[in-house]
């Protein structure tokens, strides 16, 4: 679409692809980005049909952080700029993870600083084997941003994630996968055709249900017991009650493959 610049999207029924696109700058997260990743966030929350949406990146860099040289440009109004830097970034990254459609992020080459923290975001995240992480905040006197907090110690466990943050280690994508910071990792040359046998997978599934898997895991974080399992109830019995739950309750009887609405 010709409203961005920093980023490409594209939409073919009910799949989008969104792309970092700034490869002779490693893919870095400057303001323009964070602003386009956030208007194509909405894009995908906002649309009924939409069943998965791929993130990934152009070129050797999955991205590598925030841009510095723009921070430097801002001088001692750095401070406001990485605010809404920030800002819209992670209106981004709540989006896409509240979304109703599942996110895959597929990471093509080195995802850094922020570009890690928008690895970890995927419900679904590939790594191509030449993908490596490191989280690099700390080496230019900044701290965490992009929900990295949020995400890694809960994927990796406290003593990992401040192993992470406060050294900075890269991990290749063995290592990354071994963490639990990926769910797969695969060939180079076979990162994209993975990543859309994926998304097709999940636009024949049903999509209330995976809105349903998101909402039930994110408040997992934070509820008890007795709320999880009310919450559970009251939305698998929305599902049960839905066109596609229905769909699958008979097909499941009659022994066949459930056709779900499609997008």
């Amino acid at each position: 679409m010709k409203q961005f610049e920093h980023i490409i999207f594209a939409k073919q029924n009910a799949i989008a692809r969104i792309t970092l696109n700034r490869p002779d700058a490693a893919n870095g997260l400057d303001s323009l980005m964070a602003s386009e990743l956030n208007r194509a966030a909405h894009l995908c929350s906002s649309d009924p049909g939409l069943k998965a949406v791929v993130l990934t990146a152009g070129g050797r860099f999955f991205c590598a952080g925030g841009d510095i040289k723009e921070m430097l440009a801002h001088g001692d109004e750095v401070g406001g700029a990485v605010k809404s830097l920030a800002d819209d970034l992670h209106a981004a990254i709540s989006t896409l993870s509240r979304m109703q459609a599942a996110l895959i992020v597929a990471v093509n080459g080195v995802a850094a600083g922020a570009g890690f923290s928008l690895a970890l975001i995927g419900d679904i995240v590939l790594a191509a084997e030449s993908a490596s992480f490191t989280m690099a905040y700390t080496r230019a006197g900044l701290c965490p941003d992009g929900s990295s907090s949020y995400f890694l110690p809960r994927l990796v466990g406290l003593r990992r994630a401040q192993e992470l943050m406060f050294t900075n280690r890269t991990l290749d994508a063995a290592e990354a996968a071994a963490m639990g910071l990926v769910t797969r990792v695969v060939a180079d040359d076979e990162l994209v055709a993975q990543s859309e046998r994926l998304a097709q997978d999940l636009a024949n599934s049903a999509r209330l249900s995976n809105a349903y898997v998101k909402k039930l895991l994110l408040a997992s974080a934070h509820n008890d017991l007795e709320t999880q399992m009310e919450l559970e109830s009251q939305l698998v019995s929305r599902c049960a009650a839905s066109a596609d739950g229905r769909e699958g309750i008979q097909a499941f009887v009659e022994k066949r493959k459930a056709e779900f609405e499609q997008g």
